[in-house]
């Protein structure tokens, strides 16, 4: 089943690079209480994750923050060393987006948001998509029909529709 607006999401668990190396993060405790902006990419350093998807976000982080946003994370399954990397030469991290891998792809799976391209290598991999969350619920679920755009996944777009 595909997530939908309205429903919670499932229990999660994310890993990322701290200060201290490999580091697990509760999905839960990012959302609860708080007003996040989840979106989703095929791959890191992907023609259009990185050129459109990323930067959209980037352009957009204090517009989301002057309507309420308390935080804005990229979500890829790839590993945590490979999203460190993405985010600083993208500027991601610099511009304060939280860059966190479903290592496994088992969160992209339960939400029914994978996929599958082997004619570019791209197996087990997320659909684009951008979703505005409130304590855990999807209030706001805008996802790509096909993994090379990014429309209606962008930061422009979902703040437009806000």
């Amino acid at each position: 089943m595909t997530i939908t607006t309205g429903d919670r999401l499932p229990e999660a668990t994310f890993s990322r690079i701290g200060e201290s190396g490999p580091e697990q993060v509760e999905l839960s405790s990012l959302t609860k209480g708080r007003k996040v902006v989840i979106f989703a990419v095929p791959g890191a350093f992907t023609p259009t994750c990185h050129s459109a998807h990323v930067p959209s976000f980037i352009r957009t982080k204090d517009d989301f923050a002057a309507k309420g946003v308390d935080e804005i994370i990229c979500l890829s399954v790839n590993d945590p060393f490979v999203l460190k990397a993405w985010g600083a030469d993208t500027g991601a991290t610099d511009a304060g987006i939280t860059m966190l891998a479903d290592g496994t792809g088992a969160f992209t799976k339960e939400i029914g948001m994978d996929f599958d391209a082997p004619p570019v290598g791209l197996m087990g991999r997320s659909k684009r998509y951008a979703m505005l969350v409130e304590d855990g619920t999807v209030t706001i679920l805008q996802a790509e029909e096909s993994p090379g755009v990014c429309e209606v996944s962008g930061g422009e777009a979902l703040l437009a529709s806000m």
